[in-house]
């Protein structure tokens, strides 16, 4: 596995984490300490604020996951992937889009600036 894909499983594996405790070891493994994430929707800064937005799409979308669809494409410290949010009850999905994810060199995210293709409405 290559060092985007490394990445990639270990920001998957965050957001598709549930319990409290594990969130913040899960987040942590995935982001920097300065970490951010962004999207439309929401700016996060370091490890605290990035668990706090993963649980509250958990709360918004209970017995979803994050899954990634298509390849992980990446060059110097940068790469970019696809994902749907999923129901794990019967497949429907509200939500798709897009990120572009900063490396640091330890391969752990820098920066995410994620973009919205399908979202669910307001």
């Amino acid at each position: 596995m290559n060092a985007y894909a490394s990445a990639v499983e270990r920001y998957f594996a965050a957001w598709n984490t549930l319990d409290a405790e594990d969130l913040a070891k899960a987040v942590a493994r995935a982001w920097t300490e300065e970490g951010t994430y962004t999207d439309p929707l929401v700016r996060a800064h370091g490890h605290e604020q990035v668990a706090a937005v993963i649980a509250a799409v958990h709360e918004q979308f209970p017995g979803f996951e994050f899954r990634m669809t298509g390849e992980v494409d990446g060059h110097h410290d940068i790469a970019r992937f696809t994902w749907d949010l999923v129901s794990t009850v019967d497949g429907s999905s509200p939500a798709a889009g897009f990120d572009v994810i900063t490396l640091a060199e330890d391969g752990r995210i820098i920066s995410v600036q994620g973009f919205l293709d399908r979202a669910p409405a307001a």
